[in-house]
């Protein structure tokens, strides 16, 4: 207990105790903190509260307390342990338990206070769901706390895909999002993405996650046929149904063309009785494009049998080799080429002038006759397995005929050439593939050649080799690898028929060619050589308006990135904006990218006063504009040269500057107003002043603004200064030789200072004074020296008594007497 004398002694000393709290920390030896907190850190919610105690091994001390925030502290005397409620109502709460251990040394245990608040989570679609484009998703995730330990996740499917952390450290709520950017495609309709937002504080553990809804893709995708062309050949005067399904969504529709005519707007087109062959256009369209394909409709033939042999004039037999007389048949032609179903005439005629037997076995025709020919002929060659042969007999050996066959072929064009890929899909750059041309319905096949184009250019060719007589379909197989240069390119076969005829008016090569295939290449996209660097018009220049092509497929999607962030592409840039920019292009293939500088070029504009005050051979105002304005000045109305190059005192006036660069024209007047240091108009200079004469001396100046003007010198009584308008006068009257000497007139402003001096003299002051006292001093001389000799002389004359003195013998010194016994005169 304490004594009633300490008491006051003790309060005196946590009251400085308390006086010191600000500076505790920096006092106490870490070693020796005592502090212990139960717990040391908190993790909890917006608006809880949370019980905090706080244990010093220290028993011995001065006070304990917690300090809460910016408030005052209880202090606790003679405790070990104090507990302390924390309400987390605030999100920068601070607390910490102090101790002070003795009037030098006070210890602190911060509470690591961490107040979270778990956020609300929606996502939602950037931009349609279009197979070949980068489809986005965003996550936003409103009110957490706090940000730097969000973690966000995005599920497809349930699998995680993406995972985004953040680096924000700031402690109160704020909002953020993520973007999921994936290469949609069809394969892609109906999958479940999400996202989840999660507050992690490591080894803490995490909070509960927070999903958002599920969003289900709808992908749409321009419609696609599983073949681009399809034959049906169906014999004559029975019924077809063609079909037109495609795959696209939305759902595309469709329509059907026949020679240039509408049929109908259904899938399916039923044709009834067919008897003739053609090919029918379907179209599949919807919002994301429109295909066409062509289906080829071939009426079949139905060859007949092959009938008897016909003969008209003897029975046939089997020839046997002619005699060594010879055989005088001659066909004409030798040679034929016959397309099938065309007519056929061919004479056979001989030299032979003896009585013969002439004819022709063939298996159907006409016979005609002459004397010394017989012809056949044929309205329609039907029969693939047509044969003629012309014979004649001897008389004299009937046993021994002679037959000459004729070289008949017989040939068909392809009812349908076509081209088809082998994966109907689009082609992958760098990827094998083949395309098929089917020639349908052609004879004769060794007369066959299969050329493949891409474009006008030859890529393959190939001769088939099947000895059939008859029409057959054939394949002809091309092999490549795909390149980006192939996407949109036209691949089509060309197959002709090289038959040798003697015929002028048959065209010995007989081609037919398919529909164009045009392939569609899938490559990564490549950015086109950008011309840099590139100017553009502020305000009117946009990234998205940037000429700078990016070749890929599916098309690729521009980004634009300025210093390592993200831009809106089609936001019009700024004169700030200039700088280093990198468009990235991407599709689901791959991505690449480069750097662009891009200059922001803008008309004139002035940022100057309407009035400026300035010093000689100052700058001050110049317009803005990129590229730089040509500048011209005008005064009163006529150019000038600028006056910011060398400006002078006599610059000053009302001035038009006018400024014009690539982009426009401005003009802007102002007042110039030039300062400039003082100047005197006098200078230095002597001048002279009688004795006891007057004198003024003036001092003016000029200067921008107008000078202060004094003198300094050696003041007197006689002196007295004087101002009038812009000069300061001094006055001398009854000038002595003290006014002589050094006046030093001083003009000042702001912008300098000078000085000029003035010397005064006083004038004959020396020569003529001096003469003057010379002259007085010799006529003193002359006074003196005169009154000196006059004198002298006055004491020689008058009289004399001289009184003997002894001589040295001691004799008198004898003196003889005057004659005239008068006094003598010197």
């Amino acid at each position: 207990m304490l004594t009633a004398c300490m008491l006051p002694l003790r309060m005196l000393g946590l009251l400085m105790l308390m006086l010191s709290l600000c500076d505790a920390d920096s006092i106490c030896p870490t070693e020796l903190n005592p502090l212990t907190l139960d717990v040391p850190r908190v993790i909890e919610s917006y608006g809880t509260s949370v019980e905090v105690n706080c244990t010093s091994t220290e028993t011995d001390h001065d006070g304990m307390y917690w300090r809460i925030g910016n408030n005052d502290p209880k202090i606790m005397l003679e405790e070990s342990f104090i507990s302390q409620s924390v309400s987390l109502s605030e999100w920068n709460m601070t607390a910490e338990c102090r101790i002070i251990l003795n009037a030098t040394h006070t210890c602190s245990k911060e509470l690591e206070i961490t107040i979270y608040q778990n956020p609300t989570v929606n996502v939602f679609a950037v931009n349609p769901e279009v197979e070949g484009t980068l489809f986005e998703l965003q996550c936003d995730i409103a009110d957490v706390a706090p940000v730097q330990n969000l973690v966000v996740r995005w599920f497809k499917d349930n699998q995680t895909i993406q995972t985004d952390n953040f680096t924000n450290t700031i402690t109160t709520p704020v909002n953020e999002s993520s973007t999921l950017a994936v290469n949609i495609s069809r394969a892609e309709h109906g999958a479940e993405f999400r996202c989840e937002a999660q507050l992690d504080f490591r080894s803490h553990g995490p909070q509960l996650p927070v999903h958002s809804k599920i969003y289900i893709v709808s992908v749409n995708y321009a419609p696609e046929f599983k073949n681009t062309s399809e034959n049906y050949f169906v014999p004559e005067g029975d019924d077809v149904t063609l079909n037109c399904d495609a795959e696209g969504r939305p759902q595309p529709t469709f329509h059907w063309k026949h020679d240039g005519k509408k049929l109908s707007d259904t899938n399916n087109l039923n044709i009834t009785r067919v008897n003739t062959s053609g090919t029918y256009h379907c179209s599949a369209i919807n919002s994301l494009g429109n295909i066409t394909k062509e289906i080829h409709v071939r009426v079949t033939l139905n060859i007949p049998a092959a009938p008897a042999v016909i003969t008209t004039s003897a029975v046939i037999t089997t020839p046997e080799p002619s005699k060594p007389r010879g055989c005088p048949l001659v066909l004409t032609p030798a040679k034929i080429v016959v397309r099938f179903g065309d007519p056929v005439s061919i004479n056979c005629s001989t030299s032979v002038a003896v009585p013969i037997i002439m004819g022709w076995e063939v298996t159907s025709g006409d016979i005609s006759k002459n004397d010394t020919s017989v012809t056949w002929s044929l309205e329609k060659v039907e029969d693939w397995s047509i044969k003629s042969a012309c014979f004649i007999i001897y008389e004299d050996d009937m046993e021994q005929p002679c037959y000459v066959e004729l070289d008949i072929t017989l040939y068909k064009t392809p009812d349908i050439v076509s081209v088809s890929a082998s994966d109907p899909g689009p082609m992958m750059e760098g990827t094998e593939n083949q395309l098929k041309c089917d020639i349908i319905n052609v004879t004769p096949v060794q007369k066959l050649t299969v050329r493949w184009y891409r474009g006008t250019d030859i890529l393959h060719t190939d001769v088939l080799d099947e000895n059939r007589m008859i029409p057959v379909n054939m394949s002809s197989i091309f092999n490549f690898t795909a390149e980006r240069d192939y996407n949109g390119a036209e691949f089509k076969c060309e197959a002709e028929l090289q038959l040798e005829t003697n015929r002028p008016d048959l065209d010995h090569n007989l081609t037919s060619s398919s529909s164009p295939h045009t392939a569609v290449v899938l490559y990564k996209p490549l950015i086109k050589p950008c011309q840099g660097p590139f100017a553009g018009v502020e305000h009117e220049f946009s990234l998205d308006k940037f000429p700078c092509q990016a070749d890929g497929n599916p098309p690729p999607i521009f980004r634009w990135y300025y210093d390592g962030k993200m831009i809106n592409a089609s936001e019009p840039l700024t004169r700030t904006q200039s700088g280093k920019y990198t468009a990235e292009v991407s599709n689901r293939i791959g991505s690449s990218n480069t750097s662009i500088d891009i200059t922001i070029e803008y008309g004139p504009t002035f940022t100057c006063d309407d009035r400026y005050e300035v010093e000689v051979n100052s700058k001050l105002c110049e317009p803005e504009g990129n590229p730089k304005p040509d500048i011209k000045w005008f005064k009163n109305g006529t150019i000038v040269d600028s006056p910011w190059q060398s400006m002078t005192k006599h610059d000053s006036g009302s001035y038009m500057m006018n400024a014009t660069n690539s982009h426009g024209t401005v003009t802007h007047k102002l007042q110039l107003d030039v300062l400039f240091a003082p100047e005197i108009n006098e200078g230095t200079y002597s001048k002279e002043v009688n004795l006891d004469g007057n004198v003024t001396l003036v001092c003016s100046a000029e200067g921008n603004p107008l000078p202060d003007l004094h003198w300094t010198y050696s003041p007197a009584e006689n002196v007295r200064e004087t101002t009038r308008g812009h000069q300061k006068s001094l006055t001398i009257t009854g000038a002595t030789s003290t006014n002589a000497g050094l006046y030093i007139c001083v003009a000042t402003n702001n912008v300098g200072k000078v000085t000029s001096t003035v010397t005064l003299k006083m004038k004959d002051v020396f020569p003529w004074r001096f003469l003057w006292w010379l002259l007085m001093g010799l006529i003193i001389v002359f006074i003196v020296i005169l009154i000196v000799i006059v004198h002298k002389r006055c004491k020689k004359h008058g009289r004399y008594r001289f009184i003997p003195d002894r001589a040295n013998d001691g004799s008198d010194i004898p003196m003889a007497p005057q004659s005239n016994g008068t006094e003598d005169t010197v």
